[in-house]
């Protein structure tokens, strides 16, 4: 990349007379330069390069805008974007200097204002579902958002970016595609980032699973090794991802991905605790889990309907050897069969 010339430390009396307007277009593109999208960072560059070789002022107010940007101790990329040498500085006057710190405080101001208005979310929701309870919210970008039950979610989309941040429960998403504002999913053990698709993420019992239905997403791990940092899915994958990283993917029927949408709950070779914790996630009386380490070892596989409890307690004895009690004054229990 190539900058602007400078003949002394401070402002030279060709980058005085840059009009301000031009100055502060500079520093707008070099504000957008420092965007963490490469592509985006680059582009800024480009259209700083292509304006400055419009003209002489826009030259002048580019090399107004690098010192400024120097002097102010704003760009965090100065390190990457080195300064060409400069001669001797000369003896300010105390003109001189005043007008530069006036212009500096122009630019300054200009800056932070850049970056205030930038950074500002374009739109913030909170949701969540009560037990037994789902719902479906359509965001200003047209993407889909369908919560499950005990579902809480922090929603904030901003000019570069979409982000959605799982504190609990499991969410599907049906993303419209941006390619200019990726899709970010986040929650305490990793994150998931999409430009156009559908998958479900869910955050229970100290993992992360993510689902994916149509396109593919990009899942990272908050804690991992370096070798297993990141792990790109594609339609009828899943992973999981906890406190010690990113897990073995494994397939899926696509079918199966957010079924509680349409009323359905589905296990597949599911550890017994979990499939009653799901069902629990739907009843105002919970079942009760008997603390038999016997029962922590069963797995349940199918696809029972949520209007249907009683038949999927009927069914569980065939499946697994368990017995179901159920008190007339109490919740129903699920015990080893004796």
């Amino acid at each position: 990349m190539t900058h602007p010339q400078h003949n002394d430390g401070l402002l030279g009396a060709e980058e005085r007379r840059a009009p301000r307007r031009l100055v502060a277009h500079a520093l707008t593109l070099l504000g957008r330069m420092e965007r963490a999208d490469p592509q985006l960072s680059q582009t800024a560059e480009a259209a700083l390069l292509a304006w400055r070789q419009q003209s002489p002022k826009n030259e002048e107010a580019a090399a107004t805008a690098w010192r400024i940007w120097q002097l102010t101790g704003q760009s965090e990329a100065r390190a990457l974007l080195p300064m060409p040498p400069r001669a001797e500085d000369r003896p300010a006057s105390r003109r001189r200097a005043m007008g530069l710190l006036g212009v500096v405080g122009f630019a300054a101001a200009a800056v932070a204002g850049a970056r205030f208005y930038w950074g500002q979310p374009l739109e913030v929701l909170a949701l969540h579902t009560p037990r037994g309870r789902t719902l479906t919210r359509t965001l200003d970008d047209g993407t889909r958002l369908d919560l499950d039950s005990l579902t809480a979610v922090q929603v904030r989309f901003f000019r570069d970016r979409r982000t959605v941040h799982l504190l609990e429960g499991e969410a599907r998403f049906g993303v419209t595609h941006d390619a200019e504002r990726p899709f970010i999913v986040t929650c305490a053990w990793g994150s998931v980032q999409v430009v156009g698709t559908a998958f479900t993420v869910s955050a229970r019992e100290g993992r992360m699973r993510v689902a994916v239905a149509e396109g593919r997403v990009l899942v990272r791990a908050t804690n991992a090794p370096a070798a297993a940092v990141s792990l790109t899915l594609g339609p009828g994958e899943a992973v999981e991802t906890d406190a010690t990283g990113l897990g073995s993917p494994w397939a899926i029927d696509v079918a199966d991905v957010a079924a509680w949408r349409q009323g359905w709950l589905v296990f597949r070779n599911t550890p017994l605790p979990e499939v009653v914790a799901r069902w629990n996630d739907y009843l105002g009386q919970p079942i009760r889990l008997d603390p038999d380490a016997r029962l922590e070892r069963l797995r349940i596989s199918g696809r029972f309907a949520l209007r249907d409890l009683q038949g999927f307690l009927d069914a569980l004895p065939l499946m697994v050897p368990i017995q179901v009690r159920r008190p007339a004054d109490g919740p129903t229990e699920i015990q080893v069969r004796r």
